[in-house]
């Protein structure tokens, strides 16, 4: 039962068996161990996934680069991701959720600390910062799929609104492409079915 730190050989994510979600929990700060607000949690989804929760709202969703590091186990009866063991004795990782909410991965080798990873890293690792049919640049600005253009509001919450990306036209059933868009997380699956065996 991990609390911030996932050790290697520890599993993060679903027992389904027991119906059990292990979670990393930050500290409160640095120096109060209790419980923080920031969650780390693996989805029950199509495609697993880590969310990185703060007081029950979503605030990042884990991408390709996660996924490399970690090992992924998806059967009947779990969801885990987990470190590996290595077996030189002067090398360690750990995965750890801090207080400040980002997810870092340590590895200390002869009492040296090196950060392989951490997440989030910029504004576009933030969870739906852009909005429907949108998407976060290089330059860390939401710009509008091709065939859709900035327009109208839709509330969030009672005092915030933002801008959307709507059509520029009517859908047309009669197109037979579709736009290849590189470098881009694949979408929620929380609602949605994913066929894994297609290319």
């Amino acid at each position: 039962y991990p609390t911030d730190t996932l050790l290697p050989g520890m599993k993060l994510g679903w027992d389904r068996t027991k119906n059990l979600n292990k979670t990393l929990t930050s500290w409160a700060s640095l120096t109060d161990p209790s419980s923080g607000t920031h969650v780390f949690s693996i989805e029950n989804w199509t495609v697993s996934h880590g969310l990185i929760i703060d007081t029950g709202q979503v605030e990042y969703r884990t991408d390709l680069s996660y996924s490399n590091l970690v090992n992924i186990t998806e059967t009947e009866e779990e969801i885990s991701h987990s470190l590996n063991i290595t077996p030189n004795v002067s090398s360690i990782s750990l995965l750890r959720m801090n207080s400040a909410g980002s997810l870092q991965l340590i590895e200390f080798i002869g009492g040296e600390r090196h950060f392989l990873f951490h997440f989030p890293n910029d504004l576009c690792d933030y969870y739906n910062v852009c909005g429907e049919n949108s998407y976060c640049n290089t330059s860390m600005k939401c710009v509008c799929l091709a065939g859709f253009q900035w327009g109208g509001q839709y509330s969030r919450g009672l005092t915030k609104s933002r801008q959307r990306c709507v059509r520029k036209s009517q859908l047309s059933c009669h197109e037979k492409e579709f736009k290849k868009i590189r470098n881009m997380k694949l979408p929620d699956t929380q609602y949605k079915i994913v066929n894994n065996k297609i290319g």
